[in-house]
């Protein structure tokens, strides 16, 4: 079943709008030059407003293990997705700090490293043309790769599973850039949300 995250919620009205759309997944980014920024006493108030049914997931760059571990741990977020250089050892540090699940984003142009993708030890591995910018990437670039990244080429964003024998695509993830929470913004969710 796909599963939906919608990314870089930062006002209490972006809370309300996800809590009537019920996606699986909403996202807070923790890396300051994002214009989505949210500090984490912030998204401690967010996550407060959210429904129990719906994972709170952390964005990050480059963070410190150890900041990452903390926000796990205070419940603030259920999930962590890395979005900087972090390498198997920093996963493996991470893994030493927690035991909750980690998302490794990985940006797919002309040079990706498909094995390293392969070889990721995180829970799911996300693939983003960019910096979350919702833009669709060149899904030639992924064809040639073995069965196990196999895409839908109607999704922007995928995030699958790595730890079975064969991973399949598992959801998609959307970030867009909102004004306002309001009716227009809900609808424009609703429509951006696979059938």
């Amino acid at each position: 079943m796909t599963k939906i995250k919608l990314c870089g919620l930062s006002r209490p009205c972006d809370i309300e709008a996800a809590n009537k759309l019920k996606p699986d997944y909403i996202g807070f980014v923790f890396a300051p030059k994002s214009k989505r920024y949210v500090a984490p006493e912030q998204a401690m108030a967010l996550k407060q407003m959210l429904l129990p049914e719906i994972q709170a997931v952390g964005v990050f760059v480059n963070e410190d293990p150890k900041n990452i571990a903390k926000l796990l741990r205070d419940h603030i977020i259920d999930m962590a997705q890395l979005h900087g250089g972090e390498d198997e050892a920093y996963i493996a540090r991470l893994r030493q700090l927690t035991d909750q699940p980690i998302i490794q984003a990985f940006r797919v142009g002309p040079s990706t490293d498909l094995k390293k993708i392969e070889q990721s030890t995180a829970d799911y591995v996300l693939l983003d043309s960019g910096a979350g910018t919702g833009t669709v990437f060149d899904w030639a670039l992924i064809q040639k790769s073995p069965d196990r990244i196999s895409l839908p080429e109607a999704l922007t964003l995928i995030m699958w599973r790595t730890r079975s024998k064969h991973a399949a695509p598992m959801g998609w993830t959307s970030a867009p850039a909102l004004k306002r929470a309001d009716e227009k913004t809900k609808t424009k969710w609703r429509r951006s949300l696979p059938p």
